[in-house]
């Protein structure tokens, strides 16, 4: 999928959580094979307006080598957020002809905190709508703890608040648990299934239930759809006849064994009137990549402008039951 296939007035975001930012260098060579292929060959065809990235691993070294390097091959401007308990930070770019201004807005260290891996988050102007702020955050939640996304997720909420101010909100990433099942396109994962055993995975994503059992973590996807944040993929298989567009993202690579197979922990969200701008939801098999596929979404850039003025109705919040 490239923008040409819908027109050139798109507007095309990518969310990519990149292994290990590709790999570490290698004695001989200027950047990893992965990392390259990465760039030129996913991400660079499909002139990306906004990309959202995970794993920026090594990107903070030789001042920031990677993400500058990253910038010039996708004539992008990159921000990287400080790490946190992990070691893999999230990066976002934008594309200066799209966006061509963007302050850090989740820049201290109190707000660093609250996260395991802290957010990329920035406000940023579309070209054509100077006057209408858009929030963008790029994240990656917590692993390891179902409560510790919880409070993430809160943070995000946080953000999405100035929607009701009219502030746009876009945002997304590796979001380390399951959507709501309602109307989901993958079939819940049963944890008793025998082969399960990655049992330490297994508590990093789920919750007990009273009975003891076990069942999929989804406070994040809940929350946000709760606020009224619309999941991109959802929406363009439930409303655009895009059922591929829920494709599994994760659960796919050899280091998944034992943990219940595919889902979709990658998602990206717009509110609710940037979401009815969405002409088209791909998810980006990456196996020589990394072992998470891409998530691509491309806007019709006239409508987005719309959005941001807030020209039609918002779109009620999805009911999660029938």
């Amino acid at each position: 999928m490239t923008p040409t296939a819908h027109g050139e007035d798109v507007i095309t975001v990518v969310s990519l959580n990149l292994q290990n930012d590709g790999g570490p260098d290698t004695p001989g060579q200027p950047f990893p094979q992965r990392w390259l292929d990465a760039h030129t060959k996913l991400l660079k065809p499909l002139r990306p307006d906004i990309v959202l990235r995970q794993e920026a691993t090594y990107s903070h070294l030789d001042g920031q080598r990677r993400l500058h390097a990253a910038e010039d091959i996708l004539e992008m401007t990159g921000v990287l957020t400080p790490n946190g308990a992990g070691r893999n930070p999230t990066a976002l770019y934008l594309r200066p002809s799209t966006f061509p201004t963007h302050e850090v807005i989740y820049d201290r260290p109190g707000q660093r905190r609250m996260w395991r891996t802290p957010p990329t988050v920035v406000t940023t102007h579309l070209a054509e709508v100077p006057e209408v702020d858009i929030t963008v955050a790029s994240w990656h939640a917590a692993f390891n703890s179902p409560t510790g996304r919880q409070r993430e997720t809160d943070e995000l909420t946080s953000l999405v608040d100035k929607v009701k101010s009219g502030t746009a909100f876009l945002g997304g990433g590796d979001a380390n648990e399951a959507p709501v099942a309602f109307g989901e396109r993958t079939p819940s994962i049963d944890w008793t299934r025998p082969d399960i055993t990655d049992f330490v995975h297994m508590v990093h994503r789920t919750v007990m239930c009273p009975d003891g059992t076990r069942a999929n973590a989804d406070y994040l996807d809940r929350t946000l759809l709760g606020c009224n944040l619309h999941d991109v993929a959802r929406h363009a298989a439930h409303h655009l006849q895009q059922p591929d567009a829920m494709k599994p993202t994760a659960g796919h690579a050899p280091g998944a064994a034992g943990q219940g197979g595919p889902r979709r922990i990658d998602r990206i969200y717009a509110d609710a009137w940037l979401a009815q701008a969405v002409l088209a939801v791909r998810v980006l098999d990456t196996p020589h990549i990394s072992d998470h596929h891409a998530v691509c979404v491309v806007f019709d850039r006239p409508l987005f402008v719309d959005g941001l003025r807030r020209r039609f109705a918002p779109l009620t919040p999805i009911a999660l039951t029938a």
